[in-house]
């Protein structure tokens, strides 16, 4: 499976290339050269295990999240052009990642965990979690889940 995001990293970057679409080429090299440092993080660790989807997944919701946390600043900071920059390659890393939950899905999904669990308190927080981020994993913002979670949970 990481092998089928892989591939289509790689064709999506030849197509790139050859329309000379500069800001799409440099992002997709960036993605493919972190791929590519991550599996050879996991060859140092002694396991011959190449990434997994979900780690490859994980990777990419790390660079939308650099990217948003980048374009706030410069928002902050009063360039709109670089915070365009960051959202433009936002764009094109989340064509790669599944369709992600809205605000309500989310929700539901908590719901669903918290009752699944039978979750009374924040003691329970850990263990909601950890089944959303299972069952849930690149298609769910953490950050939302986690604070509608001690909400719910009473926090």
């Amino acid at each position: 499976m990481a092998e089928d995001l892989r591939h289509r990293i790689e064709e999506e970057l030849k197509l790139a290339i050859r329309s000379q679409d500069k800001r799409r080429m440099g992002t997709l090299r960036l993605i493919a050269a972190a791929i590519k440092d991550r599996e050879i993080q996991s060859r140092g660790t002694g396991k011959d295990d190449a990434p997994t989807e979900a780690d490859l997944q994980a990777l990419l919701m790390k660079m939308v999240k650099q990217r948003r946390e980048s374009a706030e600043v410069y928002e902050k900071g009063g360039r709109p052009d670089l915070a365009a920059q960051e959202r433009e390659e936002i764009a094109i890393i989340e064509e790669f990642l599944p369709r992600q939950m809205s605000e309500e899905e989310i929700a539901t999904a908590v719901d669903a965990v918290i009752a699944d669990l039978e979750a009374t308190g924040l003691k329970d927080m850990g263990r909601v979690m950890g089944a959303l981020k299972e069952r849930y994993a690149g298609q769910m913002d953490m950050a939302k889940a986690s604070r509608l979670v001690k909400e719910k949970l009473g926090g």
